[in-house]
């Protein structure tokens, strides 16, 4: 995972000091001498202090603020991580100005460099039907860069950034949005309007589900699997209406032995071990979204769960599936453990069955490490916000 140096350094800001100066911004000595103040800062500090360094040597007013921007852009070392704290400047010039349009589109040119998702919110979030307007432009853009930026841009709970709290309160303003991308010829587009839509699902699955049902009604070959992660969080809570719309039948009839715990006390930083069998016993396929269940101990004693992914599978009638899984406990920044027992169990098609407990003992030298082991464990967004691929949303 790359640092917070590796991206905004002194090399970074001395390169976009020489873009904007014959961009039109000469001298630029804010941007010449920031590099000095990076040392030991965090990543969303440094972008700041690049931010107001581009604000002090670019013009006062948007339209020649605007127009430096612009010559930078047609020069070809302006590119990469010096272009996030621009993104940002343009929206906070613009916002000060009271310029609305113009900013979109120029936010708009800036996405395919380094996504400009974060920089729009501000906008969404002042005027939303007005963005929406600029939005559902971008969804006919011939850069899937610029069409993704329509969908993750309107996100209600895209990580890392504020919410857009008109959208958590009603998603359905935005859904023209995501009607007009879901069949895109991109999967990096159609990425982003899952996760879109998974945002959704968490506050209003009712709307999630219904949308994911009009798709399915007029798909493209890509849009089952778009539906599938789109209604990822529903399916892990055992949603009836998202695992019905996806053919999982929460009525199937299966015969489970286990969870079968291998290893009744871990310590942490071991795995918790368990093995388990499903049988189908219907008389038809059955479709099987088979997860598991952690309940971890928290400090009063109680137990909190945790859905974790196991498999998706048909099993035909008879048919019977096996396995052993290993499961990590290790020292977690994002998790704090605690001592005594837990408990774990299956979850098959929303439904809980059978149940098992282990001790974890935690010794005295454990340490912090990492991250949950979770599928949809998120790391800091620093490795995931590059053009081109996946953005903190993920997962």
């Amino acid at each position: 995972m790359p640092t917070a140096d590796e991206l905004i350094n002194p090399r970074t800001t001395d390169l976009l000091a020489s873009v904007m100066a014959a961009a039109g911004a000469a001298p630029a000595t804010a941007l010449r001498g920031c590099g000095a103040l990076l040392e030991g800062l965090a990543f969303s500090r440094r972008v700041t202090t690049v931010k107001e360094a581009v604000l002090a040597d670019l013009p006062d007013a948007y339209p020649a603020f605007a127009d430096v921007v612009r010559a930078a852009l047609h020069r070809p070392e302006f590119t990469g991580w010096m272009t996030f704290p621009v993104n940002a400047a343009v929206a906070e010039r613009a916002q000060g100005d009271g310029v609305f349009e113009p900013a979109l589109d120029l936010l708009a040119d800036l996405s395919p460099l380094l996504t400009a998702e974060m920089a729009v919110r501000p906008f969404f979030s002042a005027d939303p039907p007005r963005a929406l307007d600029r939005a559902m432009r971008w969804t006919r853009h011939p850069d899937p860069h610029v069409r993704r930026l329509a969908s993750e841009g309107t996100r209600p709970r895209l990580p890392w950034a504020p919410r857009l709290t008109a959208f958590v309160a009603d998603p359905t303003p935005a859904l023209p949005v995501l009607d007009a991308l879901y069949r895109d010829g991109s999967e990096y587009v159609r990425r982003s309007v899952a996760n879109h839509l998974n945002d959704i699902s968490r506050d209003h699955p009712g709307t999630a589900v219904a949308t994911a049902a009009r798709w399915l009604a007029e798909p493209a070959p890509t849009t089952p699997a778009l539906v599938r992660h789109g209604l990822r969080t529903l399916v892990k809570a055992g949603d009836l209406d998202a695992l019905a719309l996806l053919g999982h039948d929460p009525g199937v009839l299966v015969r489970v032995v286990g969870p079968d715990v291998r290893t009744p006390r871990v310590r942490l930083g071991e795995d918790l071990v368990f093995g388990y069998q499903v049988t189908n016993t219907g008389t038809r396929t059955a479709r099987l979204v088979i997860d598991y269940v952690v309940h971890y101990r928290k400090a009063n004693g109680s137990l909190s769960p945790k859905v974790f992914k196991l498999t998706r599978r048909d099993l035909a009638p008879g048919e019977c599936w096996s396995g052993v899984r290993r499961h990590p406990l290790r020292p977690l920044s994002t998790r704090r453990h605690h001592p005594g027992t837990h408990r774990v169990q299956l979850q098959i098609n929303g439904h809980p069955y059978g149940s098992n407990t282990f001790a974890l003992h935690i010794p005295p030298e454990a340490t912090l490490t990492g991250n949950d082991p979770s599928p949809s464990g998120q790391d800091v967004p620093v490795e995931v916000l590059r053009a081109g691929q996946a953005t903190p949303g993920e997962g």
